[in-house]
């Protein structure tokens, strides 16, 4: 005798054959990837600058699965001493190999002769690209936001402080500047606030003159490389031919807020 099917049974059927659906097959990622390479193209962005944020992508969410292996791996377990040196050792193994696929992922993305140990040295010099200068324009502008409300320079004038910027770096340190960034805002964030307040939008400072460059989201990017590697960005600086006085009063507003008014 047949047994009549609920609709409940229906929803169990659907279920576990969802389950045992693998929908990120190589055939469909390859179909998302291309996808977003022709509406990357049609806004205007060249394909190997395409390939190279996209690559970049790739590999960092190997990374984040490489930190999510190695969290795991240091949770205790309640089975027993050598259940949990088996789980150790397996989590090691797995973390181990996802290092060296985030590694060549990273080589993919912006050659092998580049990364790792390249991290904090210019190899020569490497052209800054128009993605470099997209990616440091995302970075800076929230950053620049949580001190002061950002008037903004000429989008042109931007670009080319923040190539000077990115002129001081290898194209490893390009990748991961906006950490950097983070990590030096959080640093300073008393010290921050007070060049803003003093000499940014909110202060009796005009806009034009040698503090300009805090009334833009640059500003915070300038002072990173300042702190970091002064050498390295005025020459780069010069090689721009950008205003001397903008990054002369920077550094001295830098200077002066480094410790409270006595």
């Amino acid at each position: 005798m047949l047994k009549h099917r609920t609709a409940a049974d229906e929803e169990d059927t659907i279920d576990t054959a969802e389950m045992g659906r693998h929908p990120l097959d190589s055939a469909s990622i390859m179909n998302a990837r291309n996808t977003l390479l022709e509406l990357l193209g049609r806004a205007g962005v060249f394909r190997d600058e395409a390939e190279e944020l996209i690559a970049l992508v790739e590999a960092g969410a190997i990374a984040d699965a490489h930190n999510e292996v190695g969290r795991a791996e240091g949770l205790p377990d309640e089975k027993g001493e050598p259940y949990d040196t088996g789980r150790h050792d397996g989590a090691r193994a797995v973390r181990d190999e996802l290092a060296r696929i985030a590694e060549r992922a990273l080589d993919r993305a912006i050659g092998p002769a580049m990364s790792g140990s390249e991290l904090g040295t210019v190899r020569g010099h490497h052209p800054v690209g128009q993605v470099d200068v997209e990616r440091a324009k995302v970075a800076v502008t929230p950053l620049s936001r949580s001190f002061s409300d950002v008037s903004g320079l000429d989008p042109e004038v931007s670009d080319e402080v923040l190539t000077a910027v990115l002129g001081t770096m290898s194209v490893v340190g390009r990748v991961g500047y906006a950490g950097q960034l983070e990590q030096f805002t959080e640093s300073h964030r008393q010290r921050l606030t007070r060049v803003y307040a003093q000499y940014g939008p909110g202060s009796r400072i005009a806009v034009h003159g040698r503090y300009s460059l805090l009334h833009s989201p640059t500003s915070i990017a300038v002072l990173e490389r300042l702190t970091a590697a002064p050498a390295a960005l005025r020459a780069e600086w010069e090689h721009a031919e950008l205003p001397p006085a903008w990054l002369e009063g920077l550094a001295t507003a830098w200077r002066a807020s480094e410790a409270p008014p006595g």
